[in-house]
């Protein structure tokens, strides 16, 4: 059985006299992650989010007070309105996420245990093939830390129960709605009756499987540079790599993930000699002529001209109708504005600080994440204040202008 303290210890990420921000909801999980915080002797002090979406929320409030003044611990609580559309438990954690980076002094922490690397790592294997759904959550990323990531859900209500601590049950966590709980309650048990590890081994193997991504990368950056690095590469020499490799070369140069389908069928092209060509989706090709290998993507539509959107008010930009209501009725609830804003199309070296991702990003990045298709980028709404990206259509909010606040973005095809 591991130790909740010694892992966070030999995690790393829980610093003796350095300021560390819980995210705190009552639950077992997030208790211990303070408790632990404050033995190895952080600084640590607590963020709770009310969504209040159910019965329990102003119980789960009221207890995480009466444990931060037990524990003598600063606790900043908030009370959000998510945004509608979309799925509910990620709006609730992108707003978290927000909150947490707008409070935190330096890193602030998640109380993700190895149980819920299992999790994470079941559903997306199941829904999203290829080794990354594989790698899991990472301990770092930006300033969120997890340093629970190497102990059971079990063995922190042991680690609860020894200490005295009390915590609130989240009856969502049953609720089978909800495909995490399915994989929990369903999938989990189930694997369970061939070895009682099960959650163990597979936060074990995503954390491998993380370490040995790095190599894999740098095996792909030296394979490429000896393929003479792009954008045209010889297909005789790609075909002479191991399989596996020739896939990943493949994938860094279309830029997306590739099936092994996809790749035979581009590894044949120069097979019968002359220019042959496979269309591989959302404007991208590949292309094989005089024994060499290349992409092309069809050509961007011309972006629109920026525009000034007024708030509250409407505005066109190219096929899009964008608009601001005050009230935050909208795809997007944002803070204070002022009276209008610029909707302009995305350019070269754009970035932002997307909620929920720790840090700025460029959006050319965050396109490529997202699976957004390249000839539709240029076209897509970008609202600017200040100089400052607010918010890109469909794909990502900016955390410094996340809130319950009072002006709703949205953004839709114009008929």
């Amino acid at each position: 059985m591991a130790d909740p303290l010694e892992a966070a210890r030999d995690s790393g990420l829980v610093r003796e006299g350095e300021p560390l921000l819980v995210m705190l909801s009552g639950g077992g999980d997030s208790v211990c992650l303070l408790d632990v915080a404050i033995r190895l002797g952080a600084r640590a002090s607590a963020l709770h989010v009310n969504y209040g979406l159910r019965p329990g929320a102003e119980e789960d409030e009221a207890f995480c007070r009466y444990l931060c003044e037990r524990l003598g611990v600063a606790l900043m609580a908030e009370r959000v309105e998510l945004p509608s559309g979309g799925n509910l438990l990620d709006r609730a954690r992108d707003a978290r996420y927000a909150l947490a980076e707008q409070h935190a002094e330096a890193g602030y922490a998640a109380a993700h245990t190895a149980s819920d690397q299992a999790e994470t790592v079941l559903y997306r294997l199941a829904v999203s093939p290829g080794r990354r759904a594989l790698l899991g959550m990472a301990p770092r990323r930006g300033r969120l830390v997890r340093p629970l990531l190497g102990v059971t859900r079990a063995e922190v209500r042991d680690h609860l129960r020894e200490r005295g601590l009390d915590w609130r049950e989240d009856p969502t966590n049953a609720d089978r709605r909800f495909a995490r709980s399915r994989v929990r309650h369903d999938v989990l048990e189930g694997l369970r009756s061939l070895g009682p590890a099960v959650e163990r081994t597979i936060a074990e193997t995503a954390l491998q499987l993380r370490d040995e991504a790095e190599i894999l990368d740098r095996a792909v950056a030296e394979a490429l540079e000896s393929l003479g690095g792009g954008p045209a590469i010889s297909l005789a020499d790609l075909r002479a790599q191991p399989p596996g490799l020739a896939r990943l070369v493949l994938r860094q140069l279309a830029d997306r993930s590739l099936s092994r389908d996809e790749t035979n069928s581009i590894l044949a092209l120069g097979e019968r000699g002359g220019t042959r060509s496979l269309d591989l989706g959302e404007g991208l090709r590949a292309v094989a002529e005089y024994g060499t290998l290349r992409f092309t993507r069809s050509a961007d539509a011309a972006p629109p001209d920026p525009v000034e959107l007024p708030i509250p008010g409407s505005a066109r930009f190219g096929d899009w109708e964008v608009s601001a209501r005050l009230g935050a009725a909208g795809e997007v609830s944002v803070r204070e504005l002022g009276p209008r804003v610029l909707v302009r199309p995305w350019r070269d070296g754009d970035r932002m600080r997307p909620v929920g991702v720790g840090g700025t990003k460029t959006l050319q990045d965050l396109f490529t994440d997202r699976k957004v298709p390249r000839a539709l980028r240029r076209t897509l709404p970008v609202v600017e204040a200040d100089g400052e990206i607010v918010w890109v259509a469909g794909v990502a909010l900016d955390e410094r202008f996340a809130a319950p606040g009072p002006v709703g973005l949205s953004a839709r095809r114009a008929s």
